[in-house]
């Protein structure tokens, strides 16, 4: 596909999007006020609307007033007996699939329903914006001339009685639109493969022959996979193996530990870094500007948005039109594949309220709050950051874990932390990451007050590739496995200890 005609092309059909766009950026709150009618009257005639009467609901309030929030707990029974074939629970039309959890937070499975319409008017929806965004702000972009990489999950579905299974991944490569197709790497028999180091040789063997334009894949993932495909090349930089990448569409884990990673891998580029934001349940927001870290919330998806003040409890909520600036908020979304008023775990917050943008700020469940301190990975993602910076080391992966107090001496945090290099004086280094953290979290800063109730942080520099062992242990590989950044147990942590010994 290394055709200047096609490049053209495919830009031009992109950029017609963008007025769309404007438009709910402009309007965002009555366009979400139309999502939500429109989730309603398509479901109306649904269990769910029988149950709450959805023929009648014709506002805001009345639909906070009748349809409960939720987590997945709530709704399991209902979504199993959909996976058994009952029909029109919760969506009118029949779901055919399933994105089964990766449980990067709890062992058991979850099966999030996935609607034609989530497929259609959502996912792949969201995958063309992604690209007409980054061609409207890059003219010169040669994106189309070659191919983009993907790096996805496990892509094996699995198949029960009444539908299919497996990674959300799988699920839309084996729907994938033809000209989505004709412009990735690997081919669909690579990307089918289940066993993950021979998918990742299949990769490099396949990959490394094509002219890759754009990478799309988890920043921790992505880095095994150039380093491999360097390694493979006999040395060879990425700039003599793909001299022609301009972007790299990243998602799943917070990027931050990751950019000067990539910076250097492709100092001889001058490549663009463009952030997504999706989930099984949904895709949310995407990057709309160069060189942010903010990411535009696209409202015109089949998802109607609520919030809660986090720490708040439910009765909190308020729709999008009320929403601060700089506050964090559990996210609730509605959606045109039948979750309704869902709790999905994550925790976002506002930058811009004209447009609004947002930042990923954590998830509900990945934070420690042993001591009353409320660490947050947005805080650790930074401070660490910031103390790598100081010491001219990289992180390449990391996870915490409180140590609690007994009636000898205080608790503190204990850090299993894999570096690319290891500091020359990890005191240092624990000493700076303890002070950036206090500076980030006035909390944190206060249980550390004279070590009255926590003492210094302890960080245990982790063999190479410990974490990917880990992961492989707990059958764990691929692209949208995660290792949980912060826990409030130390199952984890004792589990890593126990394999760096």
């Amino acid at each position: 596909m290394a055709f200047p005609l096609f490049n053209s092309i495919a830009t031009w059909f992109l950029k017609k999007r963008i007025h769309q766009i404007e438009l709910f950026t402009k309007y965002p709150n009555e366009v979400q006020q139309e999502v939500l009618q429109d989730l309603v009257g398509i479901a109306k005639n649904t269990k769910m609307g029988y149950r709450h009467d959805f023929s009648s609901i014709n506002n805001y309030k009345a639909f906070a007033e009748r349809v409960p929030i939720v987590q997945y707990e709530d709704i399991a029974d209902e979504i199993n007996a959909s996976r058994l074939g009952e029909d029109n629970l919760f969506w009118p039309t029949p779901i055919k699939w399933y994105a089964k959890s990766s449980g990067t937070t709890n062992a058991k499975s979850k099966f999030i329903p996935v609607s034609v319409e989530a497929l259609e008017d959502c996912h792949y929806k969201a995958g063309k914006d992604m690209l007409s965004l980054y061609v409207n702000n890059n003219p010169e972009a040669q994106l189309f001339s070659g191919k983009t990489l993907r790096l996805g999950g496990s892509q094996e579905l699995f198949q029960d009685e009444k539908s299919s299974f497996g990674d959300l991944s799988a699920i839309m490569t084996d729907n994938l639109p033809l000209w989505a197709e004709l412009n990735c790497t690997p081919s669909l028999k690579v990307s089918l493969m289940s066993e993950w180091e021979a998918k990742m040789k299949a990769i490099i063997e396949e990959s490394a022959q094509e002219n890759v334009t754009g990478l799309l894949g988890v920043p921790s993932w992505m880095l095994v996979l150039l380093n491999r495909l360097m390694e493979a090349q006999n040395g060879k930089t990425l700039k003599e193996i793909w001299p022609n990448v301009e972007v790299y569409f990243h998602g799943g884990v917070s990027f931050r530990p990751y950019r000067k990673q990539y910076e250097a891998l492709f100092a001889q580029h001058q490549l663009q870094f463009y952030e997504i934001y999706n989930a099984s349940e949904g895709f949310f927001a995407i990057q709309d500007q160069n060189h942010s870290d903010e990411l535009l919330l696209m409202l015109d998806y089949g998802i109607f948005y609520e919030f809660i003040p986090f720490g708040e409890d439910d009765s909190a909520i308020i729709p999008l039109s009320e929403v601060e600036l700089g506050v964090r908020y559990t996210l609730v979304i509605t959606t045109n594949a039948g979750l309704w008023r869902y709790k999905i775990g994550d925790v976002v917050q506002f930058t811009s309220l004209s447009p609004y943008r947002i930042q990923i700020a954590g998830r509900t469940k990945h934070y420690i709050n042993a001591f009353g301190e409320e660490l947050a990975v947005e805080n650790a993602d930074r401070a660490l950051a910031q103390a790598a910076a100081s010491c001219g080391v990289e992180v390449l992966d990391y996870t915490a874990a409180p140590v609690y107090m007994n009636q000898k001496t205080q608790g503190r945090h204990e850090w299993m932390i894999e570096f690319n290099t290891p500091p020359k004086d990890l005191k240092e280094f624990e000493t700076l990451l303890d002070e950036h953290l206090k500076a980030l979290n006035s909390d944190y800063e206060a249980k550390r007050y004279k070590d009255m109730t926590m003492l210094s942080p302890k960080i245990n520099v982790a063999q190479s590739d410990l974490f990917y062992r880990w992961l492989a242990t707990e059958n764990k590989l691929g692209g949208q496995h995660k290792v949980p950044r912060l826990s409030n147990d130390r199952k984890l942590m004792e589990q890593l200890l126990a394999l760096n010994a």
